[in-house]
């Protein structure tokens, strides 16, 4: 068996709580190959908003910045030999929010650290070991978080080093868009079609501080040329146009939230 540590401390305002949890995960199957750092990183983000969705939670959205301050704190720990919330220089993970340009109004951490002997093992023991705290899984199951980010880092020693960071943030994700496949009918010639595009969309919901969808930006092109936009911003959810036999027209169209986050584009494509 190996032991595992795990120890929380979340910040709302000012005040400060922190748990301590000292004990065995059972043993999970092992994997036939082994995970790449970045791979764990992202099983855990799957296995922590896992927990939350067995719950009838909405999902925390991953923010890669965050990410990047949560492997900054497993790299220091590995480094540096300790195990804290607090480094050995007095920096916490809160100095390093109000440092970066992350704009947070709640934020927490969790860590942990194991030496199960592959990244996939160690992955699975560090979500059994915060599901089992009871102020770990306070965190996790959170509706005061919207975004989070996880990192890790192996020390020479072999022991994994893991942080989940969350903040309560301002909404930074896209609306999203779902076409429909186009409407082909009879044109106003026998060598034209009458083509119809019909879609929706909607701001991406969040735990907490949802943005709310504002409009949708709708560009065009004909046989591959270049795009040329019809709306710039529209609640319009339909466009027809004719177009000649022997021809290709697509169009997308992407969200834009009230935040003035936009979405990816969405694609479509008719050929007569």
């Amino acid at each position: 068996m190996h032991k595992m540590i795990t120890r929380l401390t979340s910040f709302a305002a000012a005040a400060a709580v922190a748990f301590t949890v000292i004990g065995s995960a059972p043993a999970p199957a092992a994997a036939a190959t082994d995970l790449t750092v970045g791979q764990a990183e992202q099983e855990v983000v799957r296995l922590l908003n896992l927990n939350r969705t067995k719950k009838g939670l909405v999902p925390l959205r991953v923010d890669t910045r965050l990410m990047a301050i949560a492997r900054a704190r497993s790299k220091d720990m590995a480094r540096k030999n300790y195990f804290s919330h607090v480094s050995p220089s007095g920096v916490d993970v809160f100095d390093m929010l109000n440092a970066s340009t992350v704009k947070w109004y709640a934020a927490g951490e969790i860590i942990a650290w194991n030496s199960w002997p592959t990244l996939a093992l160690s992955a699975q023991v560090a979500n059994y070991g915060w599901m089992n705290s009871t102020g770990h899984r306070n965190i996790i199951l959170s509706s005061s978080y919207n975004y989070f980010g996880v990192g890790l880092a192996v020390a020479a020693s072999g022991k994994k080093y893991w942080t989940a960071v969350f903040i309560k943030g301002p909404d930074r994700t896209g609306a999203w868009v779902k076409a429909a496949s186009p409407k082909v009918t009879t044109g106003t010639t026998a060598s034209n079609r009458r083509v119809t595009f019909s879609w929706s969309g909607g701001d991406v919901r969040l735990p907490v501080l949802t943005a709310g969808f504002r409009s949708f930006q709708v560009q065009r092109r004909r046989n591959d040329g270049s795009w040329t936009t019809i709306w710039t911003s529209t609640s319009t959810k339909t466009y027809s146009t004719t177009v000649g036999l022997g021809n290709k027209l697509d169009l997308r169209i992407r969200g834009r939230d009230k935040a003035g986050n936009w979405g990816a584009w969405r694609l479509v494509k008719v050929a007569l």
